[in-house]
């Protein structure tokens, strides 16, 4: 194992990540040559990176409309300035498609990766470029263990863009004061909660979706980690996705049972959509949909599902919709904290390219970023924390910056990208739509484990 995999999260690591800087510089150079024409009135910010208009670079995620509009929108004056066109393009394959591409020499200039175990996979393959200096000197606004996790075996090559929340449950404050429901602040009160709600019979107190492509299962992955780290805390989590503990482990089936004791439960899922078999086939985006009509209470899910609420839909603590944190499975373990982020790396260095990494590495984007959207929450250190003025925005960054949380990232992401990106995914599906046995489901994951 690398030591970013073995790498143990400390809260005082992570009271870095959001904290606000007084400079919001764009840090260095944009790789425009030096002669290039001087840019005027609100286009003169964008100096740095001139010199290279007329060009295209391609960019590929699986970052998806509603969400990926914003995203195109936080980099359009960028583009208008500079001439560099940015073609974005967003796919439910990207996790199985990048490879491919990558491999089959039809690698984008850029990919959005998610998984830091993905992109150890991609610099496997010798094609990922090393970021430019302009990019590494904007290091210093970032936390030291969101560059880790954009690192492969010590050596650095993808700038973090995002972080998000993911231990959070999605409800209606409205139809929890007409049922008279209080916020659950522990897990044995989420439970009770659930139970009442699903013998009141007015809907199903949970509804869920793991269906997003080849991508499929991603979801059922996160129930398990937030059960894991709820339960054991993060020493036994970090062993886990290190394969110290493996999936066979009673503590890991213990796990599941759990996973399966809430989410597979017939008598509380699938709120809108149908049995436990209907989860696998619900797309994630359009999981929590029946809230709004009261066929379901509840939806488990990160702080950037905010884009997928209709426009209309007040998000808000007296609104149509809004999130609590997800409490402990054990008490012992001091406020838990799933989180996630996603990592720039580049295919080509092109003056045109170097020119759009260092620019979406740096404080200007990621302030652009936050302007354009809610449900998401800059790696950037250099934001202005008072542009979070979205509920769900300052909630998740109060939860990712407590230095009394008991933080890991994303396990499915930290693992080899042929289990957290594969395996997992694909057993855990089997888990819901086959109702495949937990002994064979870790089995399975354990057996596919790189040796």
């Amino acid at each position: 194992m690398s030591a970013r995999r073995r790498l143990l999260v400390v809260p005082a690591a992570l009271a870095l990540l959001l904290t606000a800087a007084c400079s919001n510089s764009s840090g260095g150079s944009g790789g425009g040559s030096g002669s290039a024409a001087a840019l005027t009135g609100d286009c003169a910010a964008y100096q740095p990176y001139a010199g290279h208009s007329g060009t295209k670079v391609t960019m590929f995620a699986s970052i998806l409309s509603p969400e990926s509009d914003n995203l195109e929108k936080s980099w359009a004056d960028f583009s208008r300035c500079t001439g560099i066109k940015i073609s974005y393009e967003g796919s439910n394959d990207f996790e199985s498609q990048l490879p491919v591409r990558v491999t089959g020499g039809n690698a984008p200039d850029f990919a959005i990766i998610p998984q830091p175990g993905l992109l150890a996979q991609m610099v496997k393959t010798g094609k990922v470029v090393k970021p430019p200096a302009a990019t590494v000197a904007n290091e210093e606004k970032w936390s030291p263990v969101w560059k880790t996790y954009g690192s492969v075996n010590g050596t650095f090559y993808a700038a973090p863009m995002s972080a998000n929340m993911k231990s959070l449950v999605w409800y209606s404050p409205k139809t929890f004061a007409q049922a008279g429901y209080a916020v659950p602040k522990t897990w044995a009160d989420l439970m009770a909660l659930s139970d009442r709600a699903a013998k009141a019979g007015a809907g199903k107190p949970w509804c869920g979706g793991i269906a997003s492509g080849t991508a499929t299962g991603w979801p059922a992955t996160d129930w398990l980690e937030e059960v894991v780290l709820g339960s054991y805390g993060g020493e036994v989590y970090d062993q886990w996705v290190n394969h110290q503990v493996k999936f066979g482990d009673e503590k890991i089936t213990t796990a599941m049972q759990t996973v399966a004791g809430w989410m597979q439960n017939p008598a509380w899922v699938n709120g809108g959509y149908g049995d436990v078999k209907s989860i696998a086939t619900t797309t994630f985006q359009d999981a929590g949909a029946p809230i709004l009509t009261g066929k379901c209470l509840m939806l488990q899910q990160a702080s950037f599902y905010k884009a997928q609420w209709p426009a209309n839909t007040k998000v808000a603590p007296d609104g149509d919709v809004f999130a609590f944190h997800l409490p402990a499975v054990n008490p012992a373990v001091a406020n838990p904290v799933e989180g996630g982020g996603e990592f720039l790396a580049a295919f080509a260095s092109r003056p045109e390219v170097q020119a759009v990494q260092n620019y979406l590495s740096s404080s200007d984007w990621a302030g652009s970023r936050v302007k354009t959207a809610t449900g998401w929450v800059s790696a950037n250190q250099g934001v202005d924390k008072s542009l979070y003025t979205d509920a769900i925005d300052r909630l998740s960054a109060d939860a990712l910056t407590d230095p009394a949380a008991t933080f890991r990232f994303d396990g499915s992401d930290l693992m080899p990208a042929g289990i957290g990106a594969g395996q997992e995914w694909k057993s855990l599906t089997a888990w819901f739509a086959e109702g495949q046995s937990i002994q064979k489901v870790a089995s399975d994951i354990d057996g596919a484990w790189p040796q």
